[in-house]
């Protein structure tokens, strides 16, 4: 068996607007109502029903011998109104990381995930002024309420991710096209999650806190050509290396940033460094894409690729090796612990799910054996949930959701998953009929 260390984390993760339902106090809910923002209109509605009954899931995780989960706070309903914070919400979420707990179950908890306050949002949300003071008082009554729960805190979700489609690609509120202003938005996100690095070991010094970072492989499409070599390169900078350059070392580099000296109170502010990978993108320059700076991403038509978004495109090209050279990349250059907060697929018939679990895990046991400090797997997600912009269309859950009715309907990927939490590594019976031998999972 490929065993994985002694007191590794395995779960699953999810994120509140997704999970909760009747969150209609934030900026997605408002994105909600403008014709042709989701697939088909659709609103994520009473999404998972976990506002009233989280726990039901809960206790699906324990039967699948899970031992964490990540999920995380809504801010809209913690502070619903401006310095005014709702103390039924917050017992709500400490009944729910306590029924974790209770459950054998370890919480990671993320403090921002795509969603803040209507109030905060209307004021300008990261551009307005005082937009790190109001993120800090929101982190500090989180804290305060929760920290003696949880260890293990996630700042804040795939910046890049929120910054490029609200302000470059437009899929995200505020569905703009203004790249500057995306630069100026991450710029506050990486200083965000500083400020919440800081609040959080001020009121609780031994826990452990770092962000999720979406990590992609990209290749140059014709490596013969410069441009396209020139392009990715440029992509891997901005994309991968931009942020967690700065929390490593302080530097806000161009283009969040122009100073020679690092920032105060940026440099070291990650205890680990959570992973969210999902595939491998070719990239290739075209002067037609010049709203994307000429770069065309697209994934490989020869590689096997995900169920179809809303824009008709693969969601991802499955690429299991990219997940072994992503994690060493990151141990290498940062020496981090590291954890995979986020990785899965839209496989709604799940005929891929159980082969991408299996080579993904092999994947990442080769890096651990290879010296990476690796301590958690966080599969996305549990259950179907709303996926943003794509609505109910993709199914990423291990189990199935029938949003009208919450019936809930265990994939065979569960089961799969299921045995390697149970056993802490990949059986070998998983890995003859899953696994293939690759160099990056041998």
């Amino acid at each position: 068996m490929r065993a994985f260390p002694e007191g590794f984390l395995w779960g699953t993760a999810t994120s509140s607007h997704q999970v909760e339902g009747n969150n209609d106090n934030n900026q997605w809910a408002l994105w909600e109502q403008l014709p042709g923002r989701i697939w088909q209109g659709q609103k994520a509605g009473r999404a998972c029903d976990w506002w009233r009954n989280a726990e039901r899931d809960f206790d699906l995780m324990v039967q699948l011998h899970q031992n964490a989960h990540r999920l995380s706070i809504e801010w809209s309903r913690v502070e619903p109104e401006a310095g005014q914070f709702d103390a039924q919400a917050l017992a709500r979420y400490r009944t729910m990381i306590a029924g974790l707990r209770e459950r054998g179950i370890r919480p990671m908890v993320t403090l921002h995930h795509f969603t803040e306050p209507l109030w905060f949002w209307r004021q300008g949300s990261w551009r307005h002024p005082q937009a790190l003071a109001r993120f800090r008082r929101y982190v500090e009554r989180v804290v305060d309420v929760l920290g003696d729960l949880v260890d293990l805190w996630c700042t804040v979700n795939e910046p890049v991710v929120y910054a490029a489609l609200g302000y470059l690609i437009g899929r995200f509120p505020p569905g703009q096209h203004h790249p500057v202003r995306g630069f100026q938005v991450l710029r506050q996100l990486v200083l965000a999650h500083a400020t919440a690095y800081h609040t959080i070991h001020e009121r609780r010094p031994g826990a452990q806190v770092g962000l999720a970072k979406s990590l992609f492989i990209f290749a140059p499409w014709r490596p013969h050509r410069p441009l396209d070599v020139l392009m990715t390169t440029l992509v891997r900078y901005l994309y991968n290396q931009l942020v967690l350059d700065a929390v490593h070392d302080g530097h806000l580099r161009p283009p969040l940033g122009w100073d020679t000296q690092p920032y105060p109170g940026l440099a070291h502010t990650a205890d680990f460094i959570g992973i969210n990978y999902y595939g491998r993108t070719m990239v290739a320059f075209s002067p037609r894409h010049l709203r994307t700076f000429f770069i065309h991403e697209f994934t490989h038509p020869a590689g096997e690729t995900t169920d179809i978004t809303a824009t008709g495109e693969p969601y991802s090209e499955v690429y299991p090796q990219g997940l072994y050279e992503l994690v060493r990349w990151v141990w290498q250059r940062y020496r981090k612990p590291i954890y995979v907060t986020e990785n899965g697929l839209p496989d709604e018939d799940d005929d891929q799910r159980p082969r991408f679990i299996v080579r993904h895990l092999a994947a990442l046991h080769r890096a651990w054996q290879e010296g990476a400090d690796v301590r958690g797997y966080f599969h996305w997600t549990l259950v179907d949930n709303f996926e943003w912009a794509d609505g109910w269309k993709l199914r990423f859950g291990l189990v199935a959701l029938n949003p009208e009715t919450q019936d809930r309907t265990p994939r065979p990927s569960a089961h799969v998953y299921a045995r390697i939490c149970q056993t802490n590594g990949i059986p070998d019976d998983l890995w003859t009929q899953y696994g293939v031998n690759t160099d990056a999972t041998a």
